[in-house]
């Protein structure tokens, strides 16, 4: 239960430890393609640093030249020491090390897109594997918000630590080498001083602005998810008029959000400001020292505008620090928390010894079967039953007794902490999940559809199966005639989550995709509780047509609708406190007989409601008919 409810915080982890759980994705052992691209790509990245360290020389060269000096300039060919070609190698330079540098990032960038497709499918798909408590307990808009920054975390991460920041390791070692040989140590320690005084002050500055980037994104997380929430449940903020109320949510989750962003863009400000008061005295200190070697006659005045071109190129990278570093701790934070989901481990997990489900029959046993969702809350506490090969059994009972998590545990979204469960005489914790879900349908209360078509969510049950098995299917539902009827019939959109459906439609479309799905076992989980009297009349039809010769367990609410089972057991407080047929459950005269009693007295009174209703408004019409 730990790791389920393992929390996640930005910064905690270790960046090494997330970069070495990275460089699998990187440096793939199946790839040798991918491999020989790294390769190239560093080998292209040191030869553009090095065009880059020679691009100043020419510029030098060329104003020495230029200047009429050309004492420095006996070892190069005769033919480059004339002042235009010096000019146009100087150019030259430039475009073969921006070559050098597009040839690296085209090479590495289908190793980086590997790594984003193959962590981005590998967490969705440990999504899935996780168990029905995680994501219960988490917000599918904060889940998809973690997945999202995690995929821009590692573009970062290769963008920022393979193409930036190591090329910039890279030249501040070349340009150290070169300023100690060529003009004294000093100008390597005015150097070396400058750029560690940047560093820390664009580390210490970036640092506050991560503690308030973190503030807006958790504040963009919450924001996402309330907007998600409450579109996804529509009909409820329409049914009880809160649209104010949801906007208000949504706006105190913005103000926070506009606050945190504002703090980002004046803290910006100061980064630079600060930057650039260091960057340029430590310039402003070597340019002097050039000039005064100049006038000494120790160097030319190529000497000082190369001096100048080197910090100057220096300068580019140097002011991408702070964005380069909030960018990988950012990234080395996204990803870490793609790598903490990845982490949660699975609840519900086949045995390394797990076979398939044998479907010769489909006979279900409960067997002293106890089971909680929370250490002080037993919800079944020693139910024992048997659903026989192609016979129905109905569980009854009030809210709260256990009911649906009977089918909760014969799915295995849960495994029971005593007892057990058998399908066949096999445990179902023996067998592979795959196996066990195969065999089973359920046609649940509230009928959830993807945002597709009729076609595709009908298929769902079998997707290898053909248009005609779908339409055939639709038929036995009784959807048939009403999807004929439609302009575009099984290409017709149901919306989000089936709302342009009517309740029994959204039923009939379950019942179609279970019959073409055809398990040999059926769970009805209050399949029917949702829908006037009426539709539930015509899905009892389809669902007593679906459940014929299949062993069948059936959860229901209106005891109406579970008259013809086999047996019905009644459960009340984790237990089962009757069991028997619809009529020696009568003759018992406990708690089902009450229950009967109470949704038949509802029901009579509902139709007198109806009754009144109908005859008060054809008297209201006959009333009002003379003044019309």
């Amino acid at each position: 239960m730990s790791d389920q409810k393992k929390t996640i915080s930005a910064d905690t982890g270790n960046p090494l430890h997330t970069l070495s759980n990275l460089w699998p994705y990187m440096w793939p052992v199946d790839r040798t393609d991918l491999k020989r691209r790294v390769i190239w790509a560093a080998s292209f990245l040191l030869l553009a640093k090095i065009a880059q360290v020679v691009v100043p020389y020419f510029f030098k060269w060329a104003t020495d030249a230029l200047n009429g000096n050309q004492d420095g300039l006996q070892f190069l060919p005769a033919v480059l020491i004339a002042p235009i070609m010096l000019v146009l190698a100087y150019n030259l330079a430039r475009v073969i090390q921006l070559g050098f540098n597009q040839l690296r990032d085209a090479l590495f960038a289908k190793v980086g897109q590997h790594a984003v497709h193959q962590l981005a499918y590998k967490t969705f798909v440990h999504m899935h594997r996780l168990s029905l408590r995680f994501h219960l307990e988490r917000r599918t808009g904060g889940l998809s918000r973690i997945i999202e920054r995690g995929v821009k975390g590692i573009e970062s991460i290769v963008r920022f630590t393979i193409l930036n920041t190591l090329p910039t390791l890279i030249e501040f070692g070349l340009v150290a080498v070169i300023f100690g040989f060529a003009y004294g140590w000093s100008y390597v320690g005015v150097t070396a001083i400058v750029i560690w005084l940047y560093i820390w002050f664009t580390i210490r500055a970036s640092d506050w602005r991560i503690s308030i980037r973190r503030d807006m994104n958790e504040s963009d997380t919450d924001a996402n998810s309330k907007a998600i929430d409450s579109l996804l449940n529509f009909e409820t903020v329409k049914y009880f008029g809160n649209e104010e109320m949801e906007a208000n949510r949504y706006d105190r989750s913005m103000e926070r959000y506009e606050h945190a962003a504002t703090r980002i863009w004046t803290s910006l400000g100061w980064l630079n400001l600060g930057q650039g008061l260091i960057f340029g005295s430590g310039m402003a200190v070597m340019m002097v020292m050039s000039a005064m070697a100049v006038q000494r006659g120790e160097q030319t005045i190529g000497d000082f505008v190369f001096i100048n071109a080197m910090l100057m190129q220096l300068s580019i990278p140097l002011n991408f620090i702070g964005f380069v570093y909030r960018e990988i701790r950012q990234g080395l934070t996204d990803i870490e928390h793609m790598f903490d989901l990845l982490d949660v481990r699975e609840e519900v997990l086949d045995k390394p010894d797990a076979v398939a489900l044998e479907k010769k029959s489909g006979a279900i046993r409960f067997d002293d079967v106890h089971f909680r969702y929370d250490e002080d809350r037993p919800i079944l506490k020693g139910i024992s039953f048997e659903v026989p090969h192609g016979k129905t059994v109905a569980v009854v009972g009030p809210s709260g007794a256990g009911k649906s998590t009977l089918s909760r545990l014969l799915f295995r979204f849960y495994d029971v902490q005593e007892g057990a469960i058998t399908i066949n005489d096999q445990d179902v914790r023996d067998v592979t999940q795959k196996s066990l879900r195969d065999a089973i349908g359920m046609v649940p209360q509230d009928t959830v559809l993807f945002n597709d078509t009729l076609a595709y969510n009908i298929h769902y049950g079998r997707i290898d199966a053909s248009s005609e098995d779908v339409m055939l299917a639709a038929d036995m539902a009784q959807i048939g005639d009403f999807i004929k009827s439609l302009p575009q019939g099984l290409d017709t959109m149901v919306g989000e989550r089936g709302l342009k459906l009517s309740g029994g439609e959204k039923q009939r479309v379950a019942i179609a995709r279970t019959i073409l799905k055809a398990p040999p076992i059926l769970i009805l989980d209050e399949a029917t509780s949702a829908l006037d009297t009426a539709t539930e009349q015509e899905i009892q039809t389809a669902l007593n047509f679906v459940s014929r010769g299949r062993t069948t367990l059936v959860i229901a609410h209106r005891l109406s609708t579970v008259i013809a089972a086999d047996e019905i057991i009644v459960l009340q407080d984790g237990v089962i406190a009757e069991r028997g047929t619809h009529q020696q459950l009568l003759a018992h005269e406990g708690l089902y007989l009450d229950m009967w009693n109470r949704q038949r007295e509802a029901r009579e009174t509902e139709e007198k409601l109806k009754d009144f209703r109908e005859h008060d408004e054809l008297g209201v019409i006959v009333r009002k008919r003379p003044y019309d």
